[in-house]
């Protein structure tokens, strides 16, 4: 539930249930323009370093921009190497949180079953696919947090009996406050049960 989740009180993905009573919310994860532009410049400056390093190595030019080959490889050369090598290693993160979607999923609220489920992915592994489901008469409020500052931080959350609060947003860039307003009393109205945190 960000920016730019969207929010379909439609049919259910299954194909059945009556569509009042069911809200589906998006998240958006890692696949998001912000990731994909950085994953670019970082794989392009990378990439930079690294033939740069490997042109003063070899004496062969193997940019079009410039010309390394007058670099003294030790250590100037090396530098740029080691720099474009780890570069390289980031950026193949990035692009693989990318690939993997991390972060993504979808939170369902479905009146008519009387459960809710939150669902997201994760990275491979034993907890690739993270799912919390339980009854819609557990919870208890939806709570909105709010922290301003150098590092902003403005998020919703589900508060379930016997749980820990269970987070709605998506982790990183903070929603507006109005967004984060207008999305938790939606939510709220929605289950019935109280809006804390304004």
């Amino acid at each position: 539930m960000t920016a730019s989740t969207t929010i379909n009180k439609g049919d259910s993905p299954s194909g059945g249930g009556d569509s009042s009573r069911l809200l589906h919310q998006n998240v958006l994860g890692s696949r998001r323009f912000s990731n994909y532009w950085w994953a670019t410049i970082v794989t392009l400056g990378a990439t930079g370093f690294l033939l740069a390093g490997l042109s003063s190595y070899l004496k062969v030019n193997l940019l079009l921009v410039t010309d390394p080959t007058q670099l003294i490889f030790v250590p100037q050369g090396l530098v740029m190497g080691l720099y474009g090598s780890a570069g390289l290693l980031l950026a193949t993160y990035l692009w693989l949180v990318i690939l993997w979607d991390v972060g993504g999923g979808y939170n369902e609220f479905n009146q008519e079953t009387g459960k809710f489920k939150i669902f997201r992915w994760g990275f491979p592994g034993k907890n690739r696919q993270i799912e919390i489901e339980s009854r819609i008469q557990e919870v208890q409020s939806v709570r909105i947090t709010l922290k301003e500052g150098l590092n902003p931080r403005r998020a919703l959350y589900l508060r379930v009996k016997g749980r820990r609060d269970i987070p709605l947003t998506r982790v990183g860039q903070p929603l507006s406050l109005t967004e984060l307003e207008t999305q938790g009393a939606e939510l709220a109205r929605f289950l019935g049960v109280p809006l804390e945190g304004l």
